[in-house]
């Protein structure tokens, strides 16, 4: 029963994208601190289609830090 409720809500977070996803990454990035301080990390992200070739260079893992 388990197995069947996380494909259903896989088939249901799929057709939410749009069909605009273009990769899956996963692994703790963060984005780069903004003018507060305040940055994003997370250990899955959803890439779309055009943000797909400057992902790399403004999420990365070196913008996490330690604390």
């Amino acid at each position: 029963m388990k197995i069947l409720s996380i494909i259903s809500l896989l088939v249901l977070l799929t057709n939410c994208a749009g069909g605009n996803v273009a990769k899956v990454k996963f692994g703790k990035r963060c984005t780069a601190a903004d003018n507060n301080g305040l940055k994003e990390s997370s250990y899955v992200w959803v890439i779309s289609k055009d943000a797909l070739k400057s992902f790399d260079k403004r999420i990365n893992k070196s913008n996490c830090s330690d604390s």
